[in-house]
């Protein structure tokens, strides 16, 4: 009978933790649905606006308008911005980007981490937690971001990036972070911030866009250049954010499933342990009265 206490005891907890990770999956199918309709309405935007800042920036190579964002130097100093999450229970979604990050140390950027001229920006409390822990300078946290995701939120994070960057504080900022596809898959992304590659990907473009400009070139680098920066960083940040709640719900989805199995194969076992309890307790009662008649 203990042996059936046990089981019963553990139907109940599997039943416990079915009906939170159940809950859970709900609530982030609501903010997922929420959330994607935002990052579909902006990529369209993000990603035109993307496409002319890489035209002007090539067009602005051969005159005499100096690019301050597009300042081509040895990356001597990088910043590496890390975005992950605030919770868990989202999968492999925060550790795929720590590990991101640290290969990109390792591999990339190993001799500017050994002379200290390496500093990380963490969003997200996940990737703040585990980087503090190593010997990596790390600039004041923006985990606060996720409580009020807002473009003028944001864009006060990505002001003081592009300050920091024509300052010459750093010479290169990469972005990192899981981007949405579909609630089921994220896309790691490793991304350049700044400086704005005239060319991207390696890509020579054969034949670049010959823009007129009003009211003139120099007005345009002033506004448009650093609009479309601040939409980039945006759209980073949005992304991980919706990839998160289509990563919590995937793996809320599959610990509802497991448990939805384990208390299957537990019934299973407790009614095949009941059924051996009463066939004993039977057992137990005609050998007494056969002993009785003997």
């Amino acid at each position: 009978m203990a042996n059936l206490k046990a089981i019963r005891i553990r139907i109940t907890s599997f039943k416990s933790t079915r009906q939170i990770t159940s809950a859970m999956k709900m609530v982030s199918a609501a903010k997922l649905r929420k959330a994607q309709d935002k990052i579909v309405r902006l990529r369209p935007y993000a990603n035109k606006l993307h496409e002319l800042l890489v035209d002007l920036s090539q067009s602005l190579s051969d005159s005499e308008v100096e690019n301050i964002y597009g300042r081509i130097s040895p990356p001597e100093k990088v910043l590496i911005v890390v975005i992950t999450s605030n919770r868990g229970l989202c999968g492999a979604f925060n550790t795929n980007v720590i590990n991101e990050t640290r290969r990109v140390i390792s591999e990339k950027y190993f001799d500017q981490f050994r002379k200290g001229n390496l500093k990380l920006l963490t969003i997200g409390k996940k990737g703040f937690d585990y980087f503090r822990k190593q010997k990596i300078t790390m600039l004041p946290e923006r985990n606060n971001l996720f409580n009020d995701l807002t473009f003028d939120n944001v864009n006060m994070v990505a002001e003081q990036v592009m300050k920091s960057f024509t300052l010459m504080e750093f010479d290169r900022v990469e972005l990192i972070y899981n981007q949405f596809k579909n609630a089921a898959v994220q896309n790691l992304t490793n991304e350049v911030f700044l400086p704005v590659e005239a060319v991207p990907s390696g890509k020579v473009k054969t034949n670049p866009v010959d823009y007129i400009y009003e009211p003139d070139q120099e007005e345009i680098i002033k506004e448009l250049i650093p609009k479309s920066l601040k939409i980039q960083f945006y759209k980073a940040v949005l992304d991980s954010f919706v990839a998160e709640h289509g990563a919590r719900m995937t793996a809320m989805h599959k610990a509802t499933d497991n448990a939805t199995s384990m208390i299957r194969d537990m019934t299973l076992q407790y009614n095949k342990a009941r059924q051996a309890a009463i066939t004993n307790q039977i057992l137990e009662v005609v050998s007494g009265a056969e002993a009785l008649i003997g």
